[in-house]
């Protein structure tokens, strides 16, 4: 039997759903605006898409989106699509085109958004996914058990390399396990990456020598391939432990050329996510989405955090969460490690740890950390003892009674 790749959308149009579904169908496949003599049936049965399932959810008296067939009656459906593999292979590439391609503005579509996304084994065949993941990470950073308690240089851009070092080492010698650039700190003149990665791993690794603990480090090597490939080669040199990269800057085939050259974990970064999901009615689920990436090799998944403060709710950060933690498929799990941020403290803690059932994670507090009354490192600890107390199921006030930097945390966190 033909393996077949499976996505499932949340459809609404305006005309019957069967005639959207089957318009879709032919969009993304052999199908043509109007018949041509070698659009033949057998030529349909062997490469066209196939309409699997559909299932009418409800109706509205308007239109999602706007642009559309005009109509006083839209329904929505859930639409599960299927395409033969051999049309394109096991491209990431091709498969981005496949299902996220021109379906989204075609005429009968007043909404659609990807909800889910089943592949064949022959893509982990053709993608390594992760090099590192949890296990590899947990080994760079020494964090056995528990979350990794990380942080962001801030602010964002304008440190100058010596300004940036002072901040780290602040935080190394506080207890951090993890420190990630922002995504908009890159190779400016204020901050040259090469003077930055030489300053930072200087802290680092003269910290390591005194302690055995080498922080973990995601430096932005977003860029071009090449610039890419040479700013993980001084990252490596340097004796750093990881590299990030903004996945919708860099796009799959940049994703993907990084993990084959690179010899550190990739700390991938969503800025941009939210033009691709924030509308109900267009774009994407976290779930699918991130498939890409770990198949792409993403070690690390950023899914936001409770109680953020962007517009995300709860439920949809612990679902992206849950997704980046359970297998790309059956045949090659590619776990990789979901990373919570955003208006982040300890407060968060036992309500995350509930949530997914683990503390495979990068939980990053930046105010939360470094506006603690007592210090950087008091900061740190506040956090990590947040976990701990999560973990225990000791409620956080009892067990902030054993702990001065707790105490003082929860001063200001709320």
């Amino acid at each position: 039997m033909t393996a077949r790749i499976h996505a499932t959308y949340w459809l609404e149009t305006g005309v019957d759903p069967q005639l959207a579904a089957e318009t879709i169908a032919g969009e993304q496949s052999s199908g043509t605006f109007v018949a041509l003599p070698n659009e033949t049936p057998e030529l349909k049965a062997r490469s066209g898409a196939r309409v699997e399932r559909l299932e009418v959810l409800g109706h509205s008296d308007k239109p999602s989106l706007t642009g559309g067939i005009q109509s006083k009656r839209h329904t929505q459906c859930v639409l599960e699509l299927s395409w033969p593999i051999e049309n394109f292979g096991p491209s990431l590439p091709n498969l981005m085109s496949t299902i996220a391609g021109n379906l989204f503005e075609l005429r009968q579509v007043s909404g659609l958004r990807l909800t889910g996304l089943r592949l064949p084994a022959s893509f982990a065949a053709a993608y390594p996914g992760p090099a590192f993941g949890i296990e590899g990470t947990r080994r760079l950073s020494g964090v056995a058990r528990g979350p990794l308690i990380g942080t962001i240089i801030k602010p964002s851009v304008g440190l100058s390399p010596e300004e940036t070092a002072e901040q780290v080492k602040e935080l190394v010698a506080g207890g951090i396990d993890f420190i990630k650039d922002d995504e908009l700190q890159a190779d400016g003149s204020h901050c040259p990456f090469d003077e930055r990665v030489r300053a930072v791993m200087r802290v680092v690794n003269e910290h390591a020598e005194r302690t055995g603990k080498k922080v973990m480090v995601a430096f932005n090597v977003t860029g071009d391939l090449d610039q890419m490939k040479r700013r993980h080669d001084l990252v490596l040199e340097q004796g750093g432990t990881c590299v990030m990269a903004v996945l919708n800057s860099v796009g799959v085939v940049g994703l993907h050329e990084l993990r084959r050259h690179s010899q550190l974990p990739i700390h991938a970064h969503r800025a941009g996510w939210g033009y691709l999901t924030r509308s109900e009615a267009l774009g994407w689920d976290y779930a699918p989405w991130q498939m890409l990436w770990r198949l792409a090799g993403a070690d690390h998944m950023h899914v936001n955090g409770l109680r953020n403060k962007f517009s995300e709710p709860d439920e949809s950060v612990i679902a992206a969460a849950r997704a980046v933690l359970a297998p790309v498929m059956n045949e090659a799990p590619m776990h990789a490690m979901p990373v919570f941020s955003s208006g982040q403290t300890g407060l968060q803690a036992a309500d995350t740890y509930a949530a997914i059932g683990c503390a495979d994670l990068i939980h990053t507090a930046g105010g939360g950390i470094f506006g603690h009354p007592h210090g950087v490192a008091a900061g740190v600890e506040a956090l990590r003892e947040s976990w701990v107390a999560a973990m225990e199921g000791v409620p956080l006030e009892r067990h902030a009674e054993g702990s001065r930097a707790l105490k003082g945390a929860l001063e200001f966190w709320k």
